[in-house]
């Protein structure tokens, strides 16, 4: 397992090699001592699978305010995704980028995604599984976001998206929120 700083402070790539033979294969997608190892978060409360039918589809940008603030650990199980991450913390450097990973199920990637930082991602093929794990439980108050499409954001998606939720078109705009 090879743990990776992205660009946004707190933000990792995590690469997990796949072991196989004729019978299959094994990739370990998670490792209390590897993640302790690299002052990452190793207590998760919750899991979570989402399913996203459509190529074209957006999902984002989430997160959760305050007590309810989350560190997500996502992997996409089946398809593709360009998953996009946004600084949304007023103290840190890198206040108002954004970074963008594909992950896949063939290239086995995971995204660790800190507290303060929304989350969203563009599916690139049909039949898309997402799995995340969460440090704090969802907590509908405290679910919040910002827009996709902001102009001062602007988040150069790989394409214009076919479907975006009617939640989500409702986010509030970067500054607003």
């Amino acid at each position: 397992m090879e743990i990776v700083a992205g660009k946004l402070p707190g933000v990792h790539v995590i690469d997990a090699p796949k072991r196989g033979d004729e019978r299959g294969y094994l990739v370990r997608t998670y490792c209390e001592d590897h993640f302790r190892n690299a002052g990452l978060n190793t207590h998760w409360v919750q899991c979570s699978l989402t399913h996203t039918a459509r190529e074209g589809t957006l999902r984002g940008m989430h997160f959760q305010t305050s007590p309810f603030g989350e560190i997500k650990l996502i992997r996409c199980v089946s398809g593709s995704v360009w998953d996009c991450v946004v600084d949304l913390r007023p103290t840190s450097p890198c206040f108002g980028q954004w970074e963008a990973y594909e992950l896949s199920e063939a290239n086995e990637r995971s995204l660790y995604v800190p507290e303060g930082v929304a989350h969203g991602f563009y599916s690139l093929t049909d039949d898309v599984r997402m799995l995340y794990q969460m440090s704090a439980p969802y907590s509908p108050e405290h679910a919040s976001g910002v827009r996709w499409d902001d102009a001062e954001l602007s988040i150069d998606w790989p394409r214009p998206p076919r479907l975006v939720s009617e939640k989500d078109l409702a986010l509030p705009w970067f500054q607003k929120r």
